[in-house]
This record gives C-alpha cells, sequence and structure tokens, in this order.
C-alpha cells in the first residue's frame, strides 16, 4: 500500500518487549512481502499466532484449463446468473487464468461465513458488484459496499459480514502484489496531482475487532491450488496493534476521476492498478471528447502484447451490442477488435457516457476454464459482421 497506517497499542520500538496486564509478552508477527524487500506491517497478538489444534484434509480448489478453446473473441455471459455455490469458497469461479492472474465470479447463495480464509497464493482484488457489509481481518473492520475494489494482501485472514440481500462479487487474484499505478507516485510513493484518485479515496481498517476468548476457529487457507483447514485454539482478531503499509483496502469505482481530452483517449488513462503481468482500469461515466471532429467511439486496435478483458457493470456499453450487466467479454491478442456495425457513427454527437466497466489487461495470454465454457455466446466472434 502507497502510505503508512496504524491501529490500537504498539510499542515505542520494533522488536521489544511489550507486556499484556498479567506481565506476560504480546506475541510480535512481522507479515512481509517479497522477501523482506517489500511492504509489511508488524502485529501484535494476545496468543501465538501459530497454536493450530487440528489440521483437515486438504481438498483440491483450482480450475482445469479448456485447452481446446482456441483463438476467438469471446463473450461469457454471466448476465443472468442467480448463484454459482452454496458459499463464499465454493461460489468462487474462476473463468479466465494465466501464470499471472485469475478472473471470475462469486455469487453465493448462503453469503455469510461461519469460518475465516487465507489466501496463501496470490494478492486478491474484490470487486463488488453487488452487497455491502463488513471485511474483518487482523488489521481491523473495514466497511465495504457495490462499487468498491477491496485490495486483500496475501496471508491475509479474513471474513466478510454481508448485510441482507444479493452478494455479487468480481474475483481478480494475483500471483504478485497488487499495487497503486507507479507514473501515477512520486518518488517516496505518494499519489501525484493528476492521480485519477488520491489517499483521501483509500478507505483502511477504521478499528480493530479484538476477541481474546478461546475456542475453535476455523481457517481455510488456499496453497497451491488446495484448501487446507486449519483449526486454532484461539481467533486470529486477537491482534491489540499494528502498523506499516501492508493491509487490505478499499477504493470505490465513483471515486475513480476519468482523464478526459479533446480526442479519444487510449486505455491505459483508465488504469487504477498494477501487478506483474497485467494492470485493472476503470471505465466510469465521463465526459466525451470535445473536439469538433471527435468520434467517441473507440476505433479498431490490435491487441499485440495483451490480452483484454472487460466485465461490465452497469450503464449503456456504447460500443457493444447484445452485452448485459455482468457480461465478459475476452478480446485476444493477435485479433483487432473495436466497436460494432452502427456504433461509431451513432457516437458521433454524444456529449457523454454512463457506462461502468472493469477491465483486465495481460500480458501473457488468458485462457478460459472448463468452468467458463457454459458461459461462452458461440455468436459472438462474428458479431462485427452487418
Amino acid at each position: 500500500m502507497a502510505f503508512y497506517h496504524r491501529l490500537g497499542e504498539i510499542p515505542p520500538k520494533r522488536h521489544t518487549q511489550f507486556r499484556q496486564p498479567d506481565g506476560s509478552l504480546y506475541k510480535e508477527e512481522l507479515v512481509s512481502s517479497k522477501g523482506f524487500s517489500g511492504i509489511y506491517a508488524t502485529l501484535y497478538h494476545i496468543h501465538n499466532p501459530n497454536r493450530v489444534t487440528a489440521m483437515g484434509q486438504p481438498f483440491p480448489f483450482s480450475w482445469e484449463i479448456a485447452s481446446d478453446y482456441g483463438l476467438q473473441q469471446t463473450h461469457l455471459d454471466t448476465s443472468a446468473v442467480a448463484v454459482t455455490g452454496a458459499d463464499y469458497l465454493s461460489a468462487r469461479k474462476i473463468l479466465l487464468r494465466n501464470h499471472d492472474v485469475m478472473m471470475g465470479i462469486c455469487i453465493p447463495e448462503h453469503p455469510q461465513m461461519d469460518h475465516y480464509f487465507k489466501n496463501a497464493d496470490g494478492d486478491e482484488v474484490i470487486f463488488i458488484h453487488e452487497g455491502s457489509g463488513v471485511l474483518f481481518s487482523q488489521f481491523g473492520r473495514l466497511a465495504v459496499k457495490a462499487g468498491d475494489y477491496v485490495v486483500i494482501p496475501r496471508t491475509t485472514i479474513y471474513r466478510f459480514e454481508w448485510e441482507k440481500g444479493k452478494v455479487r462479487l468480481l474475483i481478480i487474484e494475483a500471483s504478485n502484489p497488487i499495487e497503486t499505478v507507479r507514473r501515477y507516485r512520486n518518488d517516496v510513493g505518494q499519489l501525484l496531482e493528476h492521480s485519477p484518485y488520491c489517499e483521501r479515496d483509500i478507505r483502511v481498517p477504521d478499528r480493530l475487532v479484538v476477541e481474546e476468548e478461546k475456542g475453535d476457529y476455523l481457517i481455510q487457507i488456499k496453497k497451491n491450488g488446495h484448501l487446507y483447514p486449519y483449526h486454532y485454539e484461539h481467533s486470529p482478531l486477537d491482534v491489540v496493534g499494528w502498523d506499516g503499509y501492508l493491509y487490505p483496502y478499499a477504493l470505490s469505482i465513483h471515486d475513480f476521476e476519468p482523464i478526459t481530452g479533446r480526442i479519444h483517449q487510449p486505455p491505459p488513462v483508465h488504469q487504477t492498478f498494477q501487478s506483474a503481468g497485467f494492470v485493472i482500469c476503470s471505465f466510469v461515466p465521463r465526459l466525451f471528447d470535445y473536439h469538433p471532429q471527435s468520434i467517441p467511439a473507440p476505433y479498431n486496435h490490435s491487441n499485440i502484447d495483451s490480452d483484454e478483458v472487460l466485465y461490465y457493470v452497469d450503464g449503456e456499453f456504447m460500443s457493444r451490442k447484445g452485452i448485459q450487466k455482468g457480461s465478459f467479454t475476452l478480446h485476444m491478442g493477435g485479433l483487432p477488435h473495436g466497436p460494432h456495425p452502427g456504433m461509431v457513427e451513432k457516437s458521433i454527437g454524444a456529449t457523454k457516457t454512463e457506462e461502468t466497466a472493469v477491465m483486465l489487461d495481460t500480458f501473457r495470454p488468458l485462457q478460459l476454464t472448463q468452468e467458463a465454457l457454459q458461459y461462452v455466446d458461440k455468436r459472438y466472434p462474428m458479431s462485427w459482421t452487418e
């Protein structure tokens, strides 16, 4: 994360004695990234974080590649999907993946979590398409709502507590850390004046929830494509204080300020996050280009170095026909793509767009999973033919 934060009680110096009221030591834990070279946080526990009481049998938690799908422009129509599984974990369905990133949906029938989850494989970005609630983790309480990107660093132990109503999530899992965009930052990491969002837009955990009682606490740990059920004799929310740069946070897509110009701007102006091998971009309601001869619709372009995924959130998608909220389009590298027939002329003279969408651009080819095949719109590759 781009700025320092602290909650609760911590000692004046790291790695020094910090005692509980009964005279025993609080248990210090360093959570670090990139070995000891990346961002990190230091946490102080009431209990030793290693006190495991039982380990259940691991079970597979991965998604098979559809290896024979081939090269084609793709529309995954998940707009009418009501439920993808019983709970938060079983409902996570990965539809697209490569070595760097996985992307999918999660629409749980029973969204409330009676256990905790730790992803030890990757950082997560959970985009909340529908729903609102609270993320509880060892870093504290973070309120979340529809339109939020919730960035969760790997090994964060967390659970969501949702308010009543439907929950629909877009899941992005990264093999490498999720970061704010480098070109938006100065030399010390502060977001610059021309950045489309700033630190004021980023919401961090606002207070600790300290659970001291012992009991049976289940944490499902994802590692190497499996879930490992671990039982601990105390809650992971036994942290009395922490500080550092590594913690979950939320940024609303509605707080992203679009960059516009006299002529059509390229997709990088929409960039919101970066990671090794891909970027995440936000398309939000904005004014169109204001050159007197401008064409607001995007021009045809060929993805030489990347695959492009758009997840459609809300509004009117001015360059596409037959696309609904909850649709994915995948435009593969090696094939040109652009507006559907008639959409370029239709856009001329328009002054604004009300569309909202999340884009994933990868620098290695994406592959569909077997799970995705049921949503493929077979007519889409020919949809540019008038």
